[in-house]
C-alpha cells in the first residue's frame, strides 16, 4: 500500500509540474521575449486582419509581389513539401511553368521551388528585385520607387550572421497598397 501511495503522489506531482507549471513558464517566457510571434504576428490593414507575418499567402495578381510556390497550396493545416525529386516529370513541368512567368526565364531558386513547409512567408531580396519591373509597370510607378520599397522592407540576417537576408511578401504587399494603391 505504501508503494501505491508513493506512486500516486509522484503521479500528481509530475502532472502538476509537467502539465501546469512548465507550460505556464514557457508561455510566460514566450510572452515576455517574443510577444509578437507568440500572438501570431497578426497583420492588419484598415482595422481588418489580413494575415500573419509567419505564414505565406498566395498572391497571384501581377500588381503584387509573388511568394515562393507552395506544395500545399498555402494551407497551414497540411504544411509540408512536395518530396518530388529533380527527375520527377511533375516537378519538371511545374518548374517550366514557374520559369515562364519571368521575362528572362531566369529566376532565383526561391521563386521556383517550394519551401520545406510550403508556407514560407519570405523571399530573397533578389527574388523581390526580379519582380520590381512587373509590379512597377502594373501600378504605374517608377521602378526605382518599388526597388526602394523592397530595400526598406528587407530584413537583414538575424543577429548579423544567422540565415540570409529576406523580404516578407505579405508585409511588402501591404506596404505597396499603403503607398501606391490604385
Amino acid at each position: 500500500m505504501k508503494n501505491l501511495i508513493t506512486a500516486l503522489n509522484l503521479f500528481v506531482c509530475m502532472t502538476v509540474i509537467t502539465g501546469i507549471v512548465y507550460p505556464f513558464a514557457v508561455w510566460c517566457c514566450g510572452q515576455a521575449a517574443f510577444n509578437e510571434q507568440a500572438e501570431g504576428s497578426i497583420l492588419t490593414m484598415n482595422g481588418r486582419i489580413v494575415g500573419s507575418g509567419l505564414i505565406g499567402q498566395n498572391f497571384s495578381r501581377p500588381d503584387y509581389f509573388w511568394p515562393r510556390p507552395s506544395a500545399v497550396n498555402y494551407n497551414p493545416m497540411s504544411s509540408g513539401g512536395s518530396n518530388l525529386s529533380l527527375t520527377s516529370m511533375q516537378l519538371q513541368a511545374a518548374l517550366k511553368d514557374r520559369k515562364a512567368k519571368f521575362p528572362t526565364g531566369d529566376a532565383p531558386a526561391d521563386l521556383l521551388f517550394a519551401s520545406g513547409s510550403g508556407l514560407d512567408p519570405h523571399i530573397s531580396p533578389e527574388a523581390a528585385h526580379i519582380q520590381c519591373a512587373r509590379v512597377a509597370h502594373m501600378r504605374g510607378v517608377p521602378e526605382v520607387d518599388i526597388m526602394s520599397l523592397v530595400d526598406a522592407i528587407a530584413e537583414p540576417r538575424q543577429a548579423g550572421f544567422l540565415g540570409e537576408p529576406r523580404v516578407n511578401v505579405l508585409r511588402l504587399n501591404l506596404k505597396l497598397d499603403e503607398k501606391y494603391s490604385k
